[in-house]
Order: C-alpha cells, then sequence, then structure tokens
C-alpha cells in the first residue's frame, strides 16, 4: 500500500498535521496519549481498504505545534480540531469516528456539541472520572501528579500517575507476555519527547473534563463505549462501563488494554472494522465472542 496523503490545517492557535488513507466514506481516527498519527498507523493502514481513513497529531503533540507553546489546553479547543478536520475532508457529510483514551474524550464533546458530523462514534476507555462515583479520589490523584512533576521532574509523577491507574492489588510493571510490535517499538523516542506536555497539559486538563451526560444519553444511539478485555477495573475501564451501563448500549470490548490498538493491532483493527459497518438500523454488527457485554 502507498504511504498516506499528508496535509497540515491551520486551526485557532495551532497548524495540525494529519494523514490520509484509503477511499470511501470517511473514518477519523482520534488518537490518545503522547503517539499521535503514528500510534494509530497501523490500524489507519489495516481500515482503508474500506474507508478514507484520516488520523493527527492533536494540538502541541509532535508534529502540530502550538502558536503559543506555553497555551493551556481544553477539550473543547481539541474538539473543535476535530470538526475542522471533518470539514476539510468530508464537508456536509456525517463521519465514522474513533476515539482512544484522551481522544475518546475529545470525541464525546464532538458529539455532544456537533452530532450532525457523526454518523458513529466508538469511544475507546476515555478516561471521563469525573462521572465515577469516587471522582474526589481521582481529584486527588491529579493534585498528586502535578505536586510530584513540580517538586521531582516528570518520571516520578508518571509513577505516580500509572500507580492511580492500576486496578488494586496491581504490581507495576507492563503485562506479562505483551511485546510491542517494531513499529510500536520504534516510536519510543516520539512518546518520550510529547510525556511532559501531556502529564502537564493534557492529563489535568481531560480528567477533570465533565461530559454532558443527559446530551450524550440523548445521542447514544450514534454512540458505543468500549474498552480494552484485559483492562478491567483499571481506571480507565470504569467510566467507559459506567456509561455503558447507564445508556443501555452494552460495552464493547477489544483485545488487550488500555493500548490494545497498539499491542494487539491485527486484531483491534479486525474487531473495530466489524464495528464499523453499517448493520441493521445503524448500531454495529454484533462483535462475536469479544463484543458487546456489561
Amino acid at each position: 500500500m502507498t504511504g498516506p496523503t499528508v496535509g497540515t490545517l491551520r486551526v485557532d492557535g495551532a497548524t495540525l498535521h494529519y494523514e490520509v488513507r484509503g477511499h470511501g466514506p470517511l473514518l477519523l481516527l482520534i488518537p490518545g496519549g503522547t503517539g499521535g498519527a503514528a500510534a494509530v498507523a497501523g490500524l489507519a493502514e489495516a481500515l482503508a481498504t474500506e474507508w478514507t481513513v484520516a488520523t493527527y497529531d492533536p494540538r502541541g503533540m509532535s508534529r502540530s505545534t502550538l502558536d503559543d507553546p506555553g497555551a493551556e489546553q481544553t477539550v473543547a479547543e481539541h474538539a473543535d480540531d476535530a470538526f475542522r478536520l471533518l470539514e476539510l475532508l468530508s464537508p456536509g457529510e456525517p463521519a465514522r469516528v474513533f476515539g482512544a483514551s484522551s481522544g475518546a474524550v475529545a470525541a464525546l464533546h464532538l458529539l455532544t456539541t456537533r452530532p450532525e458530523r457523526v454518523a458513529l462514534l466508538v469511544a475507546h476507555e476515555p478516561p471521563v472520572v469525573e462521572v465515577l462515583p469516587d471522582a474526589a479520589e481521582h481529584r486527588a490523584l491529579l493534585a498528586r501528579v502535578r505536586d510530584t512533576l513540580h517538586a521531582q521532574g516528570l518520571m516520578p509523577a508518571m509513577a505516580v500517575f500509572a500507580a492511580g491507574l492500576r486496578k488494586a492489588g496491581d504490581t507495576a510493571g507492563p503485562p506479562a507476555g505483551v511485546t510491542l510490535p517494531p513499529q510500536a517499538a520504534a516510536r519510543a523516542e516520539r512518546t518520550m519527547a510529547g510525556l511532559p506536555f501531556f502529564v502537564g497539559r493534557i492529563v489535568p486538563a481531560f480528567m477533570s473534563y465533565v461530559p454532558d451526560l443527559h446530551r450524550l444519553e440523548a445521542l447514544s444511539g450514534r454512540l458505543l463505549l468500549a474498552a480494552g478485555e484485559d483492562s478491567r477495573g483499571e481506571l480507565p475501564y470504569r467510566p467507559a462501563a459506567l456509561l455503558a451501563e447507564r445508556f443501555g448500549t452494552g460495552l464493547l470490548h477489544f483485545p488487550g488494554g488500555h493500548t490494545g490498538l497498539t499491542t494487539r493491532p491485527a486484531e483491534f483493527a479486525e474487531l473495530l472494522r466489524r464495528t464499523l459497518r453499517p448493520h441493521g438500523s445503524g448500531r454495529p454488527a454484533p462483535a462475536g465472542p469479544a463484543g458487546a457485554s456489561r
């Protein structure tokens, strides 16, 4: 397959780097974390046989530069960036959208503010912890991360953050048996470069975001909450599970954990492919054993 078509888009306060692959209806992939478009490149390539797949580096990440490098970040701005890309690449036509982690938070805001542009949203583990009954504990976690970052630096702050995401009883370290594909391992340098921005500005803004639950419930016919099969009990899993139960939509389980799209890319892509295909009334096709469940 030939490489992606690469472009830039001027938005308010930033210049976005975006990539487009394939042909067909538009599918927008909104990455989370620090990997940007490179983190979902394998997923984009696998899906480009059926869709025009667009992805991008979120503002401030990798090749998407901020006019003011010190600017604070907001979910609303990031969601508007996604909207501007939809307007550029699929004017007047609703698109399918997949968002992961912080990208899923931006995607939820996109759905509530620009529902006419979203045909279907698959939101994988959006860490909207403010919807949880123990939200106060997670506000305290964010405060500890912030204080540790200022007092001790990046890696101690990352250790505090990672500990707060794990389920009770888990110990530090990667899951047993997980080996990153070579292309994922090659992204390590870029990922590390983006960590200060991510921990200092994305994490506090996105994990304190309060979604409009009444609006999301009204739009739940075009929303699928998703989580990793191996993420059960971890903090990013819990908001997706809670919202899926509240909206009565079922929770779609993908292979792997929070980063399953990079650790299990082929299986992840195949389930997402089946999910995105039109089926019946517009809801996704049944996903089989790994599919929707409570």
